[in-house]
């Protein structure tokens, strides 16, 4: 009997170690397919008719011109003698004095 329930514990670690509890987390898996090398290459006609175009597309990217244009949203409702920054507040010179007997620290 006692042989047999060895086995039976053996038979279960085995079946840990070995992945028999992971088989749901296998199917979760994809499966490991190359699509890619199911395409045909393309022909010389094909490879210059790309080529061709990416020439074009870099072309064209060369004429269009370079923005200078300020980034600024605001600029056309600002006049343009408006300052830049707001004017400073002369807050220094009006602070309250503190009495003699209120003291915060």
């Amino acid at each position: 009997m006692r042989v047999l329930g060895v086995a039976a514990i053996f038979a279960f670690l085995a079946g840990l170690f070995l992945g028999g509890l992971t088989g749901p987390a296998r199917a979760q898996q994809l499966p490991n397919i190359n699509l890619l090398a199911d395409q045909p290459s393309k022909t010389p006609e094909e490879k210059e008719a790309d080529e061709a175009k990416d020439k074009a597309y870099k072309e064209s990217l060369k004429k269009i011109p370079e923005a200078k244009v300020s980034s600024d949203p605001w600029g056309g409702v600002r006049s343009p003698d408006a300052p830049k920054t707001p004017a400073a507040k002369a807050t220094a010179s009006a602070k309250p004095k503190a009495k003699a007997g209120n003291n915060p620290n």
